[in-house]
């Protein structure tokens, strides 16, 4: 059975985003990533640190866990309040209607909900 973790980040801060991305390496140094199955939620004004134009060292990070399965979901709602389109997105990103559905949704799955 596979462990499932959903990360949750909000806010605009990329000491979380780095946390969040900390946590996944050392879930995968743990069970390796054919054992977990991982989502990072972004909403509110975090959607901000997922665009492709920021010059941050995690962008690395984030393209090299999505290769490993990791699925990285944005809120629609979010980008639309700040104005920013889909396609300024980082590639390994995936736009969903609403992160708060999205939350739910795996939670009722089964996923663990963690808020680093």
């Amino acid at each position: 059975m596979k462990m499932k973790a959903v990360l949750h980040v909000d806010r605009e801060n990329q000491g979380r985003l780095l946390a969040a991305l900390n946590n996944v390496h050392n879930l995968f140094a743990q069970v390796g990533p054919e054992s977990a199955s991982v989502c990072v939620v972004a909403n509110g004004t975090a959607v901000n640190l997922f665009q492709r134009e920021r010059p941050e060292p995690y962008s690395r990070d984030i393209e090299e866990l999505a290769g490993l399965g990791v699925k990285f979901l944005i809120c629609r709602n979010s980008l639309s309040n700040m104005e920013i389109p889909e396609s300024a997105l980082l590639g390994a990103c995936t736009v969903v209607p609403a992160g708060i559905l999205e939350l739910v949704k795996l939670q009722v799955e089964g996923y663990a909900y963690i808020k680093p």
